[in-house]
């Protein structure tokens, strides 16, 4: 399988950098091909032009300020987002990437009989989210009603793709994890990617 890995965090030597890195490597050995797509190192703009937002229902839709990504998520047969959540949501370089890359024409397209959109990401079978929260599991599950997995499961995997192989794996109260904490979550994330 070809897997989009996309990355987003500012730091280097982040633990989602770390996530990342366990990721690569435990699927590099069950023999997957993995393309890394770093936001920040490729300096991805996240901000919708007025161009891009303007021309949303044109028929093309004009996608070349970011084609080399388009070709790489149609290449993929599954994609994998390494992303802290702050504020209860993505990063905005992540949330830009969403705004930018799935769009009209690569993602899905607008059903012209009623306003719907239909789903064009049929090549993707697969999608996983590796992520943390700086908050505790049920201030995010309880409180706040898990929006990040309702995002990705209802809104964008539903949207854009069918019956693909959703699958979140969190790290919660992460301000407070020891190091024992954080590597059980890199253990847990390979024995995952391992078996796919």
């Amino acid at each position: 399988m070809r897997i989009l890995l996309v990355l987003a965090h500012p730091l280097n030597e982040s633990f989602a950098a770390s996530v990342a890195k366990t990721a690569r490597e435990a699927l590099a050995e069950a023999g997957h091909a993995v393309d890394l797509l770093d936001l920040y190192a490729e300096d991805f703009e996240p901000r919708l032009t007025k161009a891009e937002r303007g021309g949303y229902f044109d028929i093309p839709y004009d996608t070349s300020g970011v084609s080399k990504i388009v070709e790489r998520l149609k290449a993929a047969d599954g994609l994998i987002l390494v992303f802290p959540q702050w504020w209860f949501n993505f990063p905005a370089i992540l949330k830009g990437f969403f705004d930018r890359v799935f769009a009209p024409g690569v993602a899905f397209s607008h059903d012209t009989a009623g306003g719907r959109i239909v789903p064009q990401l049929t090549n993707i079978k697969l999608l996983w989210a590796l992520t943390t929260t700086g908050s505790p599991w049920w201030l995010v599950h309880l409180y706040m009603g898990d929006p990040v997995r309702r995002l990705l499961k209802r809104g964008i995997a539903n949207f854009c793709s069918k019956g693909l192989n959703f699958r979140m794996l969190s790290l919660h109260d992460m301000d407070r994890a020891t190091a024992a904490k954080r590597q059980a979550h890199l253990d847990r994330v390979r024995k995952a990617l391992s078996a796919i």
